[in-house]
């Protein structure tokens, strides 16, 4: 369960993830984290509940929207409303430490702490996840984001579909080990 002050570490980016807000420290209005981000890169993915508010600390940060890349340095804030593909990460040699505003949070801190412990377990490489990963991944949350490759109503209709089975699959092969 995520705290207020916890840090999470990426053990494959050495990325950290500091939680300054929670949704129950707020009411569940807003999630506030403070990343600091090596290079790398998320997928392209659009929040469709949420809204997402930037703010650079240190470094650069390379947001990319509507078919526009933009780096929002030091001092500089940055809007993202829901239903806007999108992808933020770090272009840059040096890390890029920013505050995350993330609106209303739903479950948000979750999905972040998912993230981190299945790549701490292996079972996310190189930052992406297996397919029936991210299918059980989305089903479960209410944080709702999608991959901006695939039509929304696929999506949905996959993580219906398969989730439950894949949830099931992880929890038969973790008891066997």
């Amino acid at each position: 369960m995520p705290q207020k002050g916890q840090i999470l570490k990426d053990p494959a980016t050495e990325d950290t993830y500091e939680y300054l807000e929670l949704s129950k420290d707020t009411n569940g209005e807003r999630m506030t984290m403070k990343p600091t981000l090596n290079k790398g890169q998320f997928p392209n993915h659009i929040h469709t509940l949420q809204d997402e508010v930037f703010e650079v600390l240190a470094g650069r940060l390379t947001i990319c929207a509507d078919g526009k890349t933009q780096t929002v340095s030091v001092g500089q804030k940055m809007f993202l409303p829901k239903n806007k593909p999108h992808n933020h990460y770090n272009n840059d040699d040096e890390p890029v430490t920013f505050i995350q505003t993330v609106s209303p949070a739903l479950d948000f801190e979750y999905w972040e702490e998912n993230i981190i412990g299945l790549t701490t377990d292996g079972k996310i490489k190189n930052g992406k996840a297996s397919f029936m990963q991210n299918v059980v991944t989305l089903r479960y949350l209410d944080s709702k984001t999608f991959l901006v490759n695939m039509p929304i109503p696929m999506q949905k209709f996959l993580t219906n579909l398969l989730g439950p089975i894949g949830r099931i699959e992880r929890f038969t092969r973790n008891i066997q080990e």
